[in-house]
């Protein structure tokens, strides 16, 4: 357990979390999986998601299934994009750069209409999507020297209690135990004068030059199977399930190299961790047409249940220069020093928080403006596994006591003019946190074009998505920890092609 808990720090850079103030818990994960990025087609994202009260996008499916309800016609369509990553890491002045592109596919569409006209009931669509809700894409790295502490220091701040006898059981499969067979820690009972054999101290010195590159990929979809019904062109409802699937790999790689080289050269400490999930939830929707240029929608998505698999290892080295290490009894002469903790692997359940929609559209033949409004509790979120040595007590009561609930706010717009579309968008998720930290908000900027004609339509758009962080690799009791200031941009460009019959 443990050790899943020192591994899954990995996921809390992707969602720009303040790494200092929630490291080494599950609650940084629970997050990042309920905290959906924005989902449907290349029009939907160019007007900022702001979708409840639309309809006739096959993005209905996934947001809100009143929204088949406006479809006459059968439809396919397909989208793929290019995502740009880009991020800057200011470590005490030292500004490093990285980014990367990768291609994806956002998701793909079927519509299928079936009109019928019985005492008002105009029929309705079945639609079935593959939709990309959530991406853990990126690369962080950040460098610089630290004069005043080392992650050394957090090694024995956390064997502080512990006998050397316990790094074969509870420490085993931990960098904390890693660092006692590389011999940067010891127990001070060896030294001269003997001290309590619960203490550690470090041969190694303070000042050095940091630096971490920190990897990770993924992403997570869901299969949408809905239905939405039409009733006299004023009243449109529906309801579908989604089946979701997730995908999350990371690697930390940190390292230090020690200026005083009299006794150790540097050393670095290798984390690895895959997450797996599969997950089930239900969507109900209604939208209301009362006059032909207004509609009003809301949408109803419960609480996603993910079975979850995963797996953990580390690997340390520290390269020594030819150093006699006294153990108590004798000499050890130390070079290059490596050990690894098994890989730890566990199964555990999450539930993330259900999520509230309402949205309004003003919509002429000049094109219409729409807006929407999500209220969500990130603090709901909540662990549990069958295991019977494990308990997540600890951390769904610091899930409840980190997070609150949050407001977040989707408005976008499109002009029309004959067959030609053009659109922008913002969105603003808000900070989750109950202190109200200011980066842990995620803003998105978008805009797009399309063009529709009869039985063919493609639209583009340009997905701009910022936030910041702040980042520590270690924790210390006395906060002196370095901060690193993170920034973080996705530029996404996407396209989605129509076809309907």
């Amino acid at each position: 357990m443990l050790a899943k808990k020192i591994g899954v720090t990995l996921t809390v850079i992707v969602l720009s979390l303040p790494f200092h103030a929630l490291a080494q818990s599950y609650a940084e994960s629970a997050l990042l999986f309920s905290r959906t990025q924005l989902g449907g087609s290349a029009r939907i994202q160019a007007i900022g998601g702001a979708q409840v009260a639309l309809g006739g996008d096959y993005s209905s499916v996934l947001a809100n299934p009143a929204g088949l309800g406006m479809y006459n016609r059968h439809e396919v369509t397909f989208s793929p994009a290019v995502s740009n990553y880009s991020t800057e890491s200011d470590f005490d002045g030292d500004v490093t750069k990285r980014t990367e592109s990768i291609f994806n596919v956002p998701g793909f569409s079927v519509v299928l209409n079936f009109p019928k006209e019985n005492n008002g009931f105009l029929g309705g669509s079945f639609g079935l999507s593959m939709t990309r809700i959530n991406d853990f894409n990126g690369t962080w790295q950040y460098q610089g020297r630290n004069n005043s502490t080392s992650i050394i220091d957090y090694f024995m701040e956390q064997a502080n209690g512990d006998t050397p006898d316990q790094f074969d059981t509870y420490h085993y499969n931990d960098p904390i135990g890693l660092s006692y067979y590389n011999y940067l820690i010891g127990p001070q009972s060896i030294l001269d004068p003997p001290g309590p054999n619960d203490r550690y101290f470090t041969d190694a010195p303070v000042a050095s030059d940091q630096q971490e590159i920190i990897k990770t990929k993924g992403t997570s979809y869901q299969w949408s199977f809905s239905y939405g019904a039409n009733y006299k062109d004023v009243l449109f409802f529906g309801g579908g399930i989604g089946l979701t699937t997730l995908r999350f790999k990371g690697e930390k790689n940190f390292s230090e190299e020690y200026l005083d080289q009299d006794t150790i050269e540097s050393m670095n400490v290798v984390e690895r961790l895959d997450i797996r999930g599969s997950g089930i939830n239900a969507t109900l929707g209604v939208i209301v047409r009362p006059v032909n240029f207004f509609q009003f929608g809301v949408s109803f998505i419960s609480p996603t249940y993910y079975q979850m698999s995963e797996s953990y290892d580390a690997t340390m080295q520290s390269y020594w220069n030819d150093y006699d290490y006294w153990d108590g009894d004798s000499y050890i002469n130390l070079n290059n020093e490596e050990a690894s903790t098994d890989v730890v692997m566990s199964t555990y359940n999450l539930s993330t928080p259900l999520k509230l929609s309402a949205g309004a559209a003003f919509i002429s033949e000049y094109g219409f403006i729409s807006g929407d409004i999500e209220m969500t509790n990130p603090g709901k979120a909540r662990y549990s596994s069958d295991e019977t040595d494990m308990s997540f007590s600890g951390d769904n009561e610091e899930i409840a006591q980190s997070f609150d609930k949050v407001i977040n706010y989707r408005i976008g717009a499109e002009f029309r003019y004959k067959i030609f579309r053009l659109r922008g968008g913002y969105n603003k998720m808000a900070s989750p946190f109950k202190n109200n930290a200011p980066e842990g908000k995620i803003v998105t900027l978008s805009g797009g074009a399309g063009v529709r004609l009869e039985k063919f339509y493609f639209d583009f758009a340009l997905i701009q998505r910022e936030s910041e962080n702040y980042y520590s690799p270690y924790l210390l009791n006395d906060h002196a920890e370095p901060v690193v200031h993170m920034k973080n941009k996705t530029l996404t460009s996407m396209l989605t092609i129509g076809v309907t019959f």
